[in-house]
């Protein structure tokens, strides 16, 4: 069907799914004491009625059809404004005129139904086989009223329908674009592994300096470029209505876990100093996993943006209240704006040029703060900046 074509079937649908329908036809009716009304969906060639009250017995059903030709309200299709005769017999404009000859009614009174584009739907109706006192402001006003309520529902009736094609699309292009990032977070994963691979072996075979420093750049982009496809495919792995799931131990020992974090980014970031203090006195019940990889976000991002010449800090401290991990850094100071939507997925803060990324570090970072029913606290100033995540034992 032409995008232009009516959809008559879906338009007596719709009207008949409007439940005041029913009582509008009853009170013209009641009000007019005539004997017939109707919602007809009248196009450039068709007369379609879509709800009808016949006590008359004209003859038609929804869904019936009349000869457009044979109407009146091919020419309110026309004209847009109402027509209203009392006493066909007595009106010199239509009494002669082909549609009541045809149809043997003396009193008519229809009127257009508009819809909020503009666009003409049809006419809401009257006819009877007597004359009757309908031409009235209040009768005219009773018809307009109700022409437009109709009006109304088949707009919103419009807008459910667009709503839900929007919303069926945005899932289906959500669908995709997760796909999209999954697939491409996983075949990078092979290319990056050989990266990675190659830079071990060519450490083995040579000590030279610049050989060295050129390996160190390897690593740090491996590491780098594999903490990016952890993030995406977090992202992109659809668990964030519900929270990032967990894989909780009660008697998590997170020393050597931190420790091996810490190995790793020192291995990547030679030249900066990392001091680590551990208190850790309780067990923690976590996902010891997603603590690592909050805790390497992190020391990542305290030893990308922090100043090189000062030490980075961290500080993990457990007791039978409290799990507590910070991480200081020396550096430029995070503004306060930038502070408040730190936490969004694709929102990096304040960053050079030269820094770019994703901006999912910390958005995952608070999930897995979240999801351990914890919180992430942020402090910045001239002289520091210090991320805690705080999470309750009991």
């Amino acid at each position: 069907m032409d995008n232009n074509t009516p959809n008559i079937q879906a338009d007596i649908d719709a009207i008949n799914n409007i439940p005041a329908v029913v009582n509008i036809l009853k009170v013209i009716c009641s009000t007019t004491g005539m004997g017939f009304a109707a919602v007809a969906r009248v196009t450039d060639d068709k007369w379609v009625a879509c709800a009808l009250l016949d006590k008359i017995n004209f003859g038609l059903e929804p869904g019936g059809e009349l000869s457009l030709e044979t109407t009146i309200c091919n020419e309110i299709r026309q004209h847009h404004n109402p027509v209203v005769i009392a006493n066909v017999s007595e009106d010199e404009s239509y009494v002669n005129h082909h549609t009541p000859l045809l149809y043997g009614f003396q009193s008519y009174i229809s009127v257009p139904i508009k819809l909020q584009s503009g666009s003409y739907f049809g006419t809401l109706c009257a006819i009877d086989p007597k004359p009757h006192v309908i031409d009235t402001p209040e009768t005219l006003g009773m018809f307009n009223l109700f022409a437009e309520l109709i009006a109304f529902h088949l707009d919103a009736i419009e807008q459910v329908k667009l709503s839900e094609k929007k919303l069926i699309e945005e899932r289906h292009v959500a669908e995709l674009r997760e796909n999209f990032i999954g697939i491409l977070g996983h075949d990078l994963r092979n290319p990056l592994n050989a990266i990675s691979n190659s830079a071990q072996l060519l450490n083995h075979l040579s000590k030279e300096e610049k050989i060295q420093k050129i390996i160190s750049i390897i690593q740090r982009s491996s590491h780098r470029m594999n903490g990016l496809i952890e993030n995406m495919l977090d992202f992109a792995s659809g668990r964030f209505g519900e929270g990032i799931l967990l894989n909780k131990l009660k008697n998590e020992s997170l020393d050597s876990t931190l420790a091996e974090v810490i190995t790793e980014l020192e291995a990547n970031f030679p030249n900066h100093t990392i001091e680590v203090n551990f208190d850790l006195k309780h067990p923690v019940n976590c996902d010891g996993k997603r603590i690592a990889q909050l805790f390497s976000n992190l020391l990542g991002n305290a030893l990308s943006y922090g100043n090189i010449a000062s030490p980075i800090y961290v500080n993990a401290s457990s007791d039978k209240e409290e799990f507590e991990l910070s991480v200081t850094n020396s550096g430029k100071q995070i503004s306060t704006a930038a502070i408040e939507r730190l936490f969004q997925p694709f929102s990096r803060g304040d960053v050079e040029p030269n820094q770019k990324g994703l901006g999912l570090g910390l958005f995952i970072v608070s999930e897995i703060a979240k999801a351990h029913n914890g919180k992430i606290f942020v402090t910045s100033n001239d002289e520091q900046t210090c991320f805690t995540l705080k999470i309750p034992l009991k």
